[in-house]
């Protein structure tokens, strides 16, 4: 078994982790902070229908709610399935939030570097939204 090139992105919040994990496990909050994600969240069943960024169907599926601020989800696209594993860890009175990214097979280098710099802009949304709350 090999393993992928990953990358760990990680942003700090001046916000309460309980906060942060409340907030980020609602997937309606997700298209006010996680464009790089989707658009148009719609439940369905215990799965989530939503629009890609390039206007694409795909399916979500999160990971129940926890006491551990685990926020892992599966994306379902055509291309398949994409497994994201994405925590909240409380650092005093403020929290780490931490997503991360693994290079898929068949993914460059560049669609690899763009989907990072994606998910930090999307960490830093949600930095600046709760941050300002």
């Amino acid at each position: 078994m090999s393993s992928y090139q990953a990358r760990t992105i990680t942003r700090t919040i001046d916000c309460d982790s309980r906060e942060v994990y409340d907030f980020a496990s609602t997937p309606t909050n997700w298209p006010r902070w996680a464009a790089g994600l989707g658009r148009n969240f719609e439940k369905i069943g215990g799965q989530w229908s939503a629009e890609d960024p390039n206007g694409r169907h795909i399916r979500i599926r999160f990971t129940p709610a926890n006491d551990f601020g685990v926020l892992d989800h599966v994306v379902f696209s055509e291309a398949g399935e994409t497994h994201n594993a994405m925590r909240v860890v409380g650092n005093g009175t403020g929290s780490e939030v931490m997503f991360t990214l693994l290079q898929t097979p068949g993914m460059s280098d560049q669609i690899f570097a763009d989907d990072a710099a994606a998910v930090a802009r999307d960490l830093d949304a949600l930095k600046a939204l709760l941050e300002r709350r």
